[in-house]
């Protein structure tokens, strides 16, 4: 019988390409990371009122949706590595428009601020849409297919570092030093993933699609290949619908001032607690990548996720939450590799682009749309039973999907699985 787990996978990251776009991914994401600490506790500071929390959600979900609509179909038929520099370069400057906005460089009054700050997220939103289906592409481009599952679990440990890093870098020099300082951080770490891309030279052909249709046939065409293969549509709904009702992150400010009574290094250390057991479950199966990739053990993982949103809600421990908080990224990072092996088999090259970007409206609608539904749901039910309720309905979404899917559950793909 076939082992499900490889064995130790270190040769991947002899490709120096893979390196520096794992480097590109983690400081991109401790930008955007030590962001969502710093711009969450300024609003929270300046407004007191956790509906604001999840608008910021939404401010960031509304321009990424709409761009993921056409983002795809322009990584389709343009060079992935290019699009994706220019994103990179484009946050660089938006955050340092938010560096002086957010930093008090400028005169500016309070009523002011915060309007700017949401312009800020609002144009990282529309860099986010672009970014997801250009990584996507790029990938294929620097590792072979054996090495997907290897390069997936790498990739989401330089995610999770930079989840854990990120984080409790910012909220430590916002609580020590202000958010002058604090907001150097995100344009310091985008300043180096911007250099970190431009230097991936000499990638693999990239096979483009033949651009004789019109955009929206294209388009349509991207939905139809997803609404026809049931296995991507299916992880792609389980996954949206379980984080938009489970994910509690956006108002971890609100729980660190009311609940846990902590102040910013405190929401630092929250922020960081899922990256650490994200890190510990993405460190494990890159050094041993899972061969099989059953649609069961990701319904497991999910479920697992949800059960740690109710428990993070009912506790008042600072220690308990952060137990809670760390089990729930182990297990998001269980069912996100296995999601992202599947969707890079299952996917042809010359689709890449537009289903990583309807892939991305998935994402987004299930993280910051949730964040959103967080906030209205912790005005209407209150703080504590709208996490507890949100973390029931991961469960239900997991029963609903597991009756549903009785043929899928039955489906293991593995690493020599072809794309259609």
């Amino acid at each position: 019988m076939k082992s499900e787990i490889m064995p130790l996978s270190y040769d991947i990251l002899k490709n120096n390409n893979f390196r520096l776009l794992v480097l590109t991914r983690m400081t991109a994401n401790m930008a955007l990371q030590s962001l969502a600490v710093i711009v969450g506790w300024q609003i929270y500071k300046l407004t007191g009122d956790p509906l604001m929390l999840g608008l910021i959600g939404l401010a960031e979900a509304i321009p990424a949706i709409i761009g993921s609509l056409f983002s795809g179909y322009i990584v389709d038929i343009s060079t992935p590595h290019h699009v994706y520099k220019t994103c990179i370069g484009g946050l660089v400057l938006n955050l340092l428009f938010l560096l002086v906005v957010g930093g008090n460089f400028l005169s500016i009054p309070h009523t002011a601020v915060i309007p700017l700050l949401f312009l800020g997220i609002f144009v990282s939103g529309i860099a986010r849409s672009f970014m997801m289906p250009a990584y996507f592409s790029i990938t294929p481009q620097i590792v072979e297919k054996k090495d997907y599952a290897a390069a997936n679990a790498w990739t989401n440990t330089g995610f999770q570092i930079s989840a854990i890093c990120g984080p409790i870098l910012a909220g430590l020099v916002y609580g020590f030093y202000g958010e002058r300082s604090a907001w150097i951080l995100p344009v310091s770490f985008m300043t180096l993933a911007f250099l970190s891309i431009i230097s991936v030279h000499n990638l693999r052909e990239y096979q483009k699609f033949d651009t004789k249709e019109s955009v929206i046939e294209n388009i349509i065409d991207g939905w139809k290949f997803i609404i026809q293969n049931r296995m991507l549509l299916t992880i792609m709904a389980l996954d949206m619908f379980a984080v938009l009702f489970g994910g509690a992150v956006a108002m971890l400010p609100a729980f660190a001032a009311q609940i846990l009574h902590v102040g910013p290094e405190g929401l630092g250390i929250l922020r960081t607690a899922p990256g650490i057991g994200a890190m510990l479950a993405a460190l494990y199966f890159a050094l041993r990548p899972m061969r099989t990739f059953p649609l069961s053990r990701m319904l497991w993982a999910v479920a697992g996720f949800g059960a740690c949103m109710i428990g993070f809600g009912l506790s008042t421990s600072f220690v308990i939450s952060l137990a809670f908080l760390a089990f729930s990224g182990l297990f998001d990072t269980i069912s996100v590799i296995i999601r992202g092996t599947l969707k890079q088999l299952l996917t042809p090259d010359h689709m890449r682009g537009r289903v990583s970007a309807i892939s991305s409206m998935f994402i987004i609608s299930s993280n910051e749309i949730g964040s959103f539904e967080s906030g209205v749901a912790a005005r209407a039910l209150g703080l504590v039973p709208s996490v507890v309720f949100g973390g029931l309905m991961t469960l239900a979404v997991v029963g609903t999907t597991y009756y549903l899917t009785p043929a899928l559950r039955k489906n293991t793909l593995d690493e020599n699985s072809q794309a259609q």
